[in-house]
């Protein structure tokens, strides 16, 4: 299949790298020229102008344009600039952490327009490139089925499905988010007590890699906290303040509108806060080097 992405940063590039080893052709945008040079040196066909994904010639028959943009206006504004050069029947594909209320939004102004979305959550971080990624997709389900090809080619086996109409996608991702603040919080405050607990000078590393193999709490996270142990356990000049993406917020605002109980989670989202404000403590420095972990997400150094 012949696919249009928007946004070769370092998720729109895995997806790319993906797309291209399993012999779709990617053509590709990005505003920033040094994403799009190493995009190009992968295989994919770069363009120079947004427009171009649709209008160039060589690029003729392009139906499909997955995005892969940060979330809110951005979105909108590509979907916006978009439009005047799609044909009837064609599929935006949002990638991204948008909110699922934006995603139903989106939905319902595109097929007024005759024009398919499909909202889908990516779950996989940087290491989503080697070992695919977790999709989570709302939208039409004939649209999907037409899809599978793509999805299938992204995604790890078996790691893709059809979650239901639209918004479900980004709403399934955004809970699998909040999820997430809630189980590095709580792997963080145990090495945390292992670290300054009774038993002093116990091996993280070694307490990990015996976790793994067997015990009830073995995970990626758990890999990923046996990787940054290795390197160093004393974390000494790692600040502990913890950045934040919306969408855990956005698990806590839901839950309050369904008046379902998320005490973890939330809890988890005001260590967060707090951290940015008094520097945080050890089990916030390793949350900070978890995130890095799988998500290259920034980790501040001490001053």
């Amino acid at each position: 299949m012949k696919i249009g992405l928007i946004g070769l940063g370092r998720m729109g590039h895995a997806i790319a790298y993906r797309l291209l080893k399993y012999g779709h052709e990617v053509w590709g945008f990005d505003s920033d020229q040094k994403n799009s040079k190493l995009a190009s040196d992968d295989g994919v066909k770069t363009v120079a102008k947004l427009q171009d994904l649709a209008t160039h010639e060589n690029a003729t028959h392009i139906n499909i344009f997955w995005l892969m943009v940060p979330a809110g206006d951005v979105v909108d504004n590509v979907i916006n600039d978009l439009i005047p050069y799609l044909k009837q029947g064609d599929i935006i594909i949002d990638g991204g952490n948008s909110n699922f209320k934006d995603s139903v939004r989106r939905y319902q102004n595109l097929i007024s327009k005759k024009i398919n979305y499909i909202d889908c959550g990516t779950s996989g971080g940087l290491h989503g490139k080697d070992l695919g990624f977790s999709l989570m997709i709302g939208g039409d389900e004939k649209v999907f089925e037409y899809l599978e090809p793509i999805f299938k080619a992204i995604a790890v086996p078996q790691g893709y499905a059809y979650m239901g109409p639209s918004g479900s996608g980004h709403y399934v991702k955004m809970i699998h988010n909040g999820i997430e603040y809630a189980l590095l919080q709580s792997y963080a405050e145990g090495f945390h007590l292992l670290k300054e607990g009774k038993y002093k000078n116990l091996d993280l590393e070694k307490i990990c890699d015996v976790w793994n193999h067997g015990s009830i709490i073995r995970s990626w996270i758990l890999e990923l906290a046996q990787n940054i142990f290795a390197r160093d356990q004393n974390l000494t000049d790692i600040s502990g303040k913890i950045g934040e993406n919306k969408t855990g917020r956005w698990t806590l605002d839901e839950a309050k509108e369904q008046n379902v109980p998320v005490d973890l989670i939330e809890r988890s989202l005001q260590i967060r806060a707090d951290s940015r404000q008094n520097g945080g403590n050890y089990a916030t420095k390793v949350v900070a080097m978890l995130r890095n972990q799988f998500g290259g997400h920034t980790v501040e150094t001490k001053k």
